[in-house]
């Protein structure tokens, strides 16, 4: 039952990235099946695997917190990495374009993004191998100073990309840069209550950053249009309603979560 379960959980960390992410821009963009699908089923995918190669056992509270939040990072890095450097998308529709821009200018050239695509990715693999060396080879449990440094890492690259594409357009904010590392950080210090695997500290920080991060955003103010869509207007306005059905699923996901970390970490 272990990878049923795991892709199951897989399956959630994707529906709750699908949900917010359809909350924001349906209204713009309308709703689409196929979409909001594909994140669950690429969760799935990924939950599945990242239990096979770590020996994550969901039946497990603290394995099954780890499982969504690695597979979270993960399904968000991929899903970022495609929209930024490799899909073809016409541009002008975003008050702040989506594709690799220098400065704020799309870089226009396929074969330069691939090459930014390729560097980037690259780096990621890098600072993971990095990470990896750094558990390998330590004796003893981690200190604090190098669990709040390197799990905050997801964090810092969240604020730099971030910085990267929005402060062009927007102007360089210091609380939003730097809030995902300092949460990053605080996630990555719980969570090494649930395992020693510093890997795996860093990816399921990184990804209960951003449900939290996108949680705040999306549902507290429902009403302010995500950057990329500031200033443009609402095409779907039949989805300002419509979208309100899924907050339920959304919740519950939370919730189930939350829940098994507290055991987790109670227990």
């Amino acid at each position: 039952m272990t990878p049923l379960l795991a892709a199951g959980v897989g399956l959630m960390a994707g529906a709750h990235t699908a949900t917010w992410g359809m909350y924001k821009d349906a209204p713009h963009e309308g709703f689409s099946r196929r979409k909001y699908a594909r994140s669950m089923v690429l969760g799935a995918i990924i939950g599945l695997i990242i239990s096979l190669a770590t020996g994550l056992d969901p039946r497990s509270a603290a394995d099954l917190v780890i499982l969504f939040g690695a597979t979270y990072a993960v399904e968000r890095g991929m899903a970022e990495l495609y929209k930024t450097f490799l899909r073809e998308q016409d541009q002008s529709k975003y008050s702040i374009p989506m594709q690799f821009a220098i400065f704020g200018k799309v870089v226009r050239s396929r074969a330069a993004r691939l090459l930014g695509g390729a560097a980037y990715g690259a780096v990621l693999l890098g600072m993971v191998l990095l990470v990896y060396l750094i558990d390998r080879n330590r004796v003893g449990p981690h200190p604090l100073p190098l669990v709040l440094l390197v799990g905050g890492l997801g964090g810092w690259i969240s604020a730099f990309g971030g910085a990267w594409k929005d402060a062009p357009y927007e102007g360089f904010q210091i609380f939003k840069f730097f809030r995902s590392p300092l949460i990053a950080s605080l996630y990555a210090l719980g969570l090494a209550q649930l395992t020693d695997n510093l890997v795996l500290i860093t990816l399921a920080a990184t990804g209960f950053t951003v449900a939290t991060t996108e949680t705040y955003k999306t549902f507290f103010f429902p009403s302010k249009p995500r950057g990329k869509f500031a200033g443009t207007p609402v095409h779907f306005p039949e989805m300002l309603v419509r979208r309100q059905r899924y907050i339920a699923l959304y919740v519950a996901i939370w919730v189930a979560v939350l829940g098994a970390m507290a055991k987790a970490l109670v227990g």
